[in-house]
């Protein structure tokens, strides 16, 4: 008796967005946004071109899914009791270092501001504000100073990174743009040359919450939060 040819085991990582999405970011860490196509993609997860695009419409589609994902675990990663300040540092310091991670991710929040990620971010970030004393009428103000100052310092951060080669060392690299400072003219540059050491050895991630407490001070001292009698605080 003939014996049938066995069929072929079925597969049990059924494609989904997710994989798809996750596999599109390792692509995009790896190599960039210019190695992402569909047909390297395919091949990473060893599928047809085809079976992607039932769950992605094109590259813009995926770009904006991969920039989302990553986007979605870093404002749900808040310290658990973390008070209003605790939460807007903890989100914004997870946005900067996801960025610096993962470059790309701020070029398509410049490039697509509508994505589905800048809802998140507004949110996460403006969702403490209440807390924080600020005026229902200053939210949007207020929410979107935070969040420009988050991503514009977090891509320029990135975009610095990406400017030196491999291997650079930061702390020559800074020392020697900080001579380049002391040797300007002091009568021109007396602020330069004041603060040209401090160039030399910051911290950026330490510099950027710096930033966000500067911004958080200036909210409560505009919108002074009231005291337990009712009154404004003064």
């Amino acid at each position: 008796m003939a014996t049938r040819p066995k069929r072929a085991e079925r597969r049990t990582d059924a494609l989904s967005k997710e994989r798809i999405v996750r596999a599109a970011i390792q692509i995009l860490d790896a190599d960039g946004e210019s190695a992402l196509t569909f047909r390297a993609l395919a091949a990473r997860l060893a599928t047809g071109s085809g079976a992607i695009y039932w769950h992605i419409a094109n590259k813009d589609d995926l770009l904006a899914a991969a920039t989302d994902d990553v986007i979605a675990r870093v404002v749900t990663d808040v310290p658990s009791g973390a008070g209003p300040q605790e939460a807007v540092r903890a989100i914004a310091l997870g946005i900067f270092d996801a960025i610096d991670a993962h470059p790309w991710v701020g070029h398509q929040l410049s490039r697509m501001p509508w994505l589905a990620a800048m809802p998140q971010i507004f949110e996460g970030i403006g969702g403490q504000l209440q807390a924080l004393g600020v005026s229902e009428d200053a939210w949007f103000d207020s929410a979107s100073a935070l969040v420009n100052y988050i991503l514009g310092v977090a891509g320029q951060n990135a975009a610095n990174s990406r400017a030196h080669a491999h291997g650079t060392d930061r702390t020559a690299f800074l020392g020697a743009v900080a001579d380049q400072w002391t040797r300007l003219d002091p009568a021109r540059y007396p602020f330069v040359h004041r603060v040209a050491g401090q160039l030399a050895d910051h911290d950026d991630r330490e510099q950027f919450l710096a930033g966000i407490d500067l911004i958080l001070a200036g909210l409560r001292t505009a919108t002074p939060v009231p005291d337990a009698s009712g009154g404004d605080g003064a």
